[in-house]
């Protein structure tokens, strides 16, 4: 019996040494302190540390975990404070045990030996519960999973129903067009020349539209139309930038900002439509808590408005692709223990009732298959006017949608920002050439004509392939 009793015990060291004793690492009464960076701002870090104060005295107590989260501010900024404690430049904090990150954030920190791999903590059936192409983007090799989703966004189209309803009545604008990017294009060159029509200046038009991400505008637009700009092949990252594909965003959204149909003035495109210069936009769903209650003319001037939400327009020839957003929770590299608690808290954010509240509460989508249906979520959480529509709509594109986003590589992010930089850069300073002639007394034809050629594109077209075919060489 004694013999018995000495094998079983030898059996459960070699199993615990093996990993299968991880949780008995843990203490409650010597609690580990896990410190969480992250970039949360309003509504959604006051959910983050609602919850994590409710994990420190139920979950994290129990279990010995006590989470500590700090925002960095921006995305930009945790990226920069993350890299610079990894390098241990001077004044630069400790490295956090998880951070929030983006594919190509991880990517770098996964290159410089920092990043752990979460399937050590988590089984098969507790991934499988996750949306699938969420759980895809956080695997850097072929079973290394890197990047945990704890809330993701689409976008969608905001609409200022208010104006739109008073532009509609009169010239029988359809919204079943916005549902197309060539449709929004046609409806935005109508709406300009209604209002230039109610100016006692010629040529002085009103903006319709605006986008938040023009580099979202351009992955996700080129994947509609003919495949991945930045694809892995053979195990190398290459570059497809077709001139006829590339043309037709150009002429989708260039051609139509430089000519005063577009707009972007603002920080974000809900600051235009508070401040009346558009009254359209595409932007994350995320940002449905900051679209504004009224417009804001002038210090004397607003009047209040009501919001409406439609899917984000595709190509008319598109295939049915659409943008996934949300930054990650990345665990960083060090010990078992601290790795552990790590998990362990990641675990209890992204079960239902705790991811639900998280993401709606902040204006995301839930990670998990049981928690993306309207009836699992209004169990949970009471949600406002403006998140319930937006919400609607974002579920309506993750079910009807390939959902996507760009493979990341080591220049990654370099390539997001030429994306979206070079072809807004070059529209805001044609817009205010084209202005200044229409201020000379041109028409808008003559004053854009210019800017309308295929030469013109072509050269644009090269210099813009040729700075992304330098950084998919590098």
């Amino acid at each position: 019996m004694r013999k018995r009793t000495g094998t079983v015990w030898l059996v459960c060291l070699a199993l615990a040494a093996a990993g299968c004793g991880k949780k008995e690492i843990l203490d409650k009464d010597n609690p580990t302190v896990v410190r969480v960076w992250h970039y949360y701002n309003g509504a959604q870090q006051r959910a983050f540390d609602e919850l994590a104060e409710e994990f420190n005295s139920t979950e994290g107590r129990e279990k010995g975990v006590v989470v500590e989260g700090t925002s960095q501010g921006t995305i930009d900024d945790l990226n920069h404070n993350l890299l610079a404690a990894i390098r241990k430049d001077a004044g630069a904090e400790d490295v956090p045990d998880i951070f929030a990150a983006y594919a190509d954030t991880t990517y770098e920190v996964n290159e410089l030996g920092y990043a752990a791999d979460l399937t050590q903590y988590f089984s098969k059936e507790e991934l499988d519960r996750f949306v699938d192409g969420y759980l895809e983007e956080g695997y850097l090799g072929s079973d290394s999973l890197k990047i945990l989703p704890v809330a993701k966004s689409v976008e969608v189209m905001m609409i200022n129903e208010t104006d739109w309803e008073l532009f509609a009545d009169d010239t029988g604008a359809d919204r079943e067009d916005l549902s197309t990017v060539e449709g929004l294009c046609r409806v935005a060159q109508q709406y300009y020349e209604w209002t230039d029509a109610k100016t006692d200046t010629p040529n002085d038009g009103e903006a319709f539209f605006g986008r938040d991400s023009m580099a979202n505008y351009m992955i996700i637009g080129y994947r509609q139309l003919a495949g991945e700009i930045f694809a892995r092949e053979n195990g190398r990252t290459v570059l497809h930038f077709e001139r006829d594909v590339v043309k037709k965003l150009w002429d989708c959204y260039y051609i139509p900002y430089m000519k005063g149909y577009f707009a972007a003035k603002g920080r974000f495109r809900s600051d235009d439509i508070k401040t009346g210069d558009i009254i359209c936009c595409v932007s994350s769903s995320s940002s449905a808590t900051y679209f504004p209650g009224e417009v804001i003319l002038s210090d004397e001037e607003s009047y209040p408005i009501e919001m409406e939400v439609m899917a984000c327009p595709r190509f008319e020839d598109g295939e049915a692709y659409a943008v996934q957003q949300g930054a990650g929770m990345v665990v960083a590299k060090s010990d078992e223990k601290t790795e552990l608690a790590s998990a362990t808290f990641l675990k209890w954010l992204t079960q239902d009732e705790q991811n639900i509240r998280f993401s709606i509460e902040s204006g995301y989508i839930p990670v998990t298959k049981s928690a993306n249906s309207m009836e699992k979520i209004a169990d949970n959480v009471e949600i406002a006017d403006n998140v319930r529509k937006t919400l609607e709509y974002s579920l309506e594109t993750v079910n009807e949608n390939e959902m996507y986003t760009a493979k990341p590589f080591k220049n990654g992010s370099e390539g997001r920002d030429i994306l979206g930089d070079f072809i807004q850069d070059r529209a805001d300073a044609d817009r205010e050439t084209v202005k200044s002639r229409l201020s000379d007394g041109m028409t808008l034809e003559e004053a854009s004509a210019e800017f309308c050629t295929d030469e013109y594109f072509d050269t644009w077209y090269q210099e813009i392939k040729e700075r992304l075919e330098a950084i998919v060489t590098e």
